[in-house]
Formats: structure tokens, C-alpha cells, sequence
């Protein structure tokens, strides 16, 4: 990365990754008088009148993130006007003063090597053969990543099958568990698109005290 030679450069590993029901159960383990519902229709309702507001043409600025626009492609003259097909609207995210100040509170710990982080990289459809496209309801997946085997005590714990419309659906039969690979029995589901959730405990061999969660980067199609 420089000139000198035996110069090295860290890369950032993270502690935890936390979905929207993690947020909550943090909000309420520090002592939150709101109920878990209700903390969920207050982030639904915020998430919804953000995506409005930007939707609509506004900006927004909190205490977290401030947005702004911009448009990208090319313009033949002064003359010229927006074109989707050559231009794009794009929203951009700045960091607010919490984010900021929660940057100067990180204390990093040297670790050496960075283990792989838990992550899905691949699932196969053993019924119709498709590769990160297909998932045939009732029939089995394979599913492979790093450090995805699933344990730990938390119920949270498993793997999901999140549609894009309505409440996920947790596997109950995990026919193998192992670090890099996990064969699951689809269970009954409807036809639309969907995307993987997992939930775990496991990291390089050991236990956390909290779960971690990923999300597999392609949607998959239930016909």
C-alpha cells in the first residue's frame, strides 16, 4: 500500500451484526417502558415516513444520517432533460453527530488474523438443481458459507426464509450442521421471492454470548 517496505494495513472486523429485532431486544434490555410491539411500530412507522419523505423529493437530517441528492449521467446541453434510461437519481447518506461521536467511542483490539466472517456464499436446490435462484416448497437446500453452523440457546437461533410480503418462516429440520455447510428441509411455502436469514451463536469453534445474523445477498423464487 506504500513504499515501505513491511508496511501493513488493518482491516475492520465487527463485533456483532444486528437486525431490527436485535435493536429491539437491546432497547429493552436497557430498560425500555415501551413494549417490544409497540418499539416495533414506532421503527415501522419511522422507516416508512424516512423512505416517504426521500420518495417524495425531501431531505432528511437526524441526529444519525442527513441525505442529499444527486444525479448522475451525462447531459447533451442546457437544453437537455432527465432521461431514465441515460440518468439516475441517487440518494446519498451522510453521517449525523451520533455517528460520529459513536465513531470516537470505538476502541479497537488487535486480533491478528481475521477469521471468516459468518456468511452465506452459495445454496442449492437439491429438487430442481438451481443454483442461488430457486427454492422448490417442501424439498431441500443446501447451504453453504463460513461459520454458519447453527447453535446456541438463544430460541432466536436458525434459519429463515424472509418474503418480501408477510412474517418468515423458520426451518424445523436441519438434516446437517456443520461450520461450511447446512442441509435443510424447506418447509411449506407460498410462491413469491424470498431471501435467507440466519441466525447464530457459532464462531470459529466457540459460543457467543449473543447471536449473530446474516443475510444471504440474492433473492430466491418460490414458483
Amino acid at each position: 500500500m506504500t513504499d515501505e517496505a513491511g508496511n501493513y494495513t488493518a482491516k475492520a472486523q465487527s463485533s456483532g451484526s444486528y437486525d431490527k429485532e436485535a435493536i429491539i431486544t437491546d432497547m429493552l434490555r436497557r430498560g425500555s417502558l415501551l413494549t417490544r410491539t409497540d418499539i416495533l411500530a414506532v421503527l415501522n412507522g419511522f422507516e416508512e415516513s424516512i423512505a416517504g419523505i426521500i420518495g417524495g423529493g425531501g431531505t432528511v437530517n437526524t441526529p444519525l444520517f442527513n441525505t442529499s441528492f444527486s444525479i448522475s449521467g451525462v447531459f447533451g446541453g442546457t437544453i437537455d432533460v432527465f432521461d431514465g434510461k441515460r440518468h439516475k437519481v441517487n440518494v446519498k447518506f451522510n453521517k449525523g453527530v451520533l455517528i460520529r461521536n459513536a465513531e470516537a467511542m470505538i476502541i479497537p483490539e488487535k486480533t491478528g488474523a481475521i477469521a471468516p466472517q459468518l456468511q452465506i456464499l452459495e445454496v442449492n436446490d437439491s429438487v430442481s438443481g438451481k443454483v442461488n435462484e430457486r427454492l422448490t416448497s417442501g424439498g431441500v437446500l443446501e447451504v453453504w458459507g463460513n461459520n454458519i453452523k447453527i447453535t446456541g440457546e438463544n430460541p432466536d437461533c436458525g434459519l429463515y426464509f424472509v418474503p418480501s410480503l408477510g412474517e418468515a418462516v423458520k426451518a424445523q429440520v436441519i438434516v446437517q450442521n456443520k461450520p461450511s455447510l447446512l442441509i435443510i428441509a424447506i418447509p411449506s411455502l407460498t410462491a413469491g421471492t424470498y431471501t435467507l436469514k440466519l441466525v447464530t451463536q457459532f464462531t470459529n469453534g466457540h459460543l457467543l454470548k449473543l447471536p449473530r445474523t446474516c443475510y444471504f445477498n440474492k433473492m430466491l423464487i418460490v414458483v
